[in-house]
């Protein structure tokens, strides 16, 4: 049985530019999204078809989430959010198909996204609202001898966010494809075994429920991404929430 790691090793399609199977799927799943939604409306009627209605559908989501968590006033980070919702869950999605490569097991691409998100944040904060933004880090009506304590709490909390963003998409791609691997193995491992390969229906369906759970954690962890970035996004909209 191969290792239930080398499925997530970079390899190198073209070493001079850098272009890699991480590469290549990213692309693959860009290409989706931007096909997809051009596809479901470029027809566009009053009467919606699949196509458009479950484009409809997507974005009514992501809308209905900003309105519940940000208000009307995050309206215009909606691009981010639907941008970066739809590549979390198509890249997920794309993952769990036969050979083919998870983007978002990789800590390096969900700590981008993160950066990317709390970029946003700090950068629209002090826009926004000037040096009015580091009352983010100063709770009001505690006592003057705690504030500082509770300011560093504070600024740790927003520091690690980036780190925690990205490493709960990372941990819960990567545990569930190698568990997949490892029950995979098992069915081949107990196939070519002679008696004992009565047993691998045993690890088969194991697999294949744990793939029906993996199909529901590779949308759960794309809706859990958008909504925290809604989260945070609120913190540079609304200082004194």
């Amino acid at each position: 049985m191969h290792s239930p790691i080398e499925q997530f090793e970079i390899k190198y399609f073209i070493p001079q530019i850098l272009f890699s199977n991480a590469s290549l799927f990213m692309v693959i799943a860009l290409a989706i999204i931007v096909g997809g939604l051009l596809l479901a409306t470029s027809k566009r009627s009053l009467v919606p078809g699949r196509a458009q209605a479950f484009a409809e559908g997507l974005h009514d989501f992501v809308l209905n989430m900003m309105n519940e968590t940000t208000g009307k006033d995050g309206m215009r980070f909606f691009p981010l959010v639907f941008s970066l919702f739809t590549f979390v869950l198509t890249a997920n999605l794309v993952g769990l198909i036969p050979y083919s490569f998870t983007v978002t097991s990789h800590l390096i691409v969900t700590f981008a996204l993160a950066v990317l998100v709390i970029g946003t944040v700090i950068v629209y904060g002090f826009m926004h609202h000037g040096a009015h933004f580091l009352h983010l880090f100063v709770p009001s009506g505690v006592p003057g001898w705690l504030l500082p304590f509770l300011v560093l709490i504070e600024i740790i909390s927003f520091i690690s966010r980036p780190i925690s963003l990205s490493l709960r998409l990372f941990a819960n791609m990567m545990a569930g494809h190698i568990a997949l691997k490892i029950f995979a193995g098992f069915v081949v491992m107990l196939g070519a075994s002679g008696f004992f390969a009565i047993l691998s229906p045993l690890p088969l369906v194991m697999a294949v429920a744990l793939m029906a759970l993996e199909l529901l954690v590779a949308c759960l962890q794309a809706y859990v991404f958008a909504i925290l970035t809604c989260i945070y996004l609120n913190d540079a909209l609304h200082i004194d929430h």
